[in-house]
């Protein structure tokens, strides 16, 4: 029997996506704005070595029913538009903070008491803001 040579492992990378951040973090916004989600911002943290995805995308609904509106547009429109489905999906059943994991983008869509009372702006304040209101 011949002896076979073992090959090195190939190293462990960073999951990613095929949508480009960008691309993907336009159609999040517009499947926000089309259900009517405010305070809209994107947090880049591409430079903190710390963060475990390159963007945050956090906005506002104002009740259980629009938060659940406004998680359900994004799944739709990014798996029409990308291809893509959430590798992570939670807060479906109290609804009043809602995260949708899209390894490079990760979307928090919060009622106005949640996001006062979590803060994650000011947690990630080291990263660049940008306002996405409509």
């Amino acid at each position: 029997m011949e002896q076979t040579s073992l090959l090195p492992l190939p190293k462990k990378k960073k999951l990613a996506l095929a949508t480009k951040p960008t691309k993907i973090l336009k159609i999040i916004t517009e499947a926000i704005q089309s259900k009517k989600g405010e305070n809209i911002i994107s947090l880049d943290l591409r430079k903190i070595k710390e963060a475990s995805t390159d963007f945050m995308l956090i906005c506002e609904a104002n009740s259980s029913p629009q938060v659940r509106a406004i998680s359900e547009n994004v799944k739709a429109e990014v798996l029409k538009k990308c291809g893509e489905a959430p590798r992570h999906f939670e807060g479906q059943q109290g609804l009043s903070w809602v995260l949708i994991d899209y390894v490079n983008v990760v979307v928090h869509i919060m009622l106005p008491e949640t996001r006062k009372f979590y803060s994650i702006e000011e947690m990630w304040s080291d990263a660049a803001k940008e306002e996405l209101n409509g």
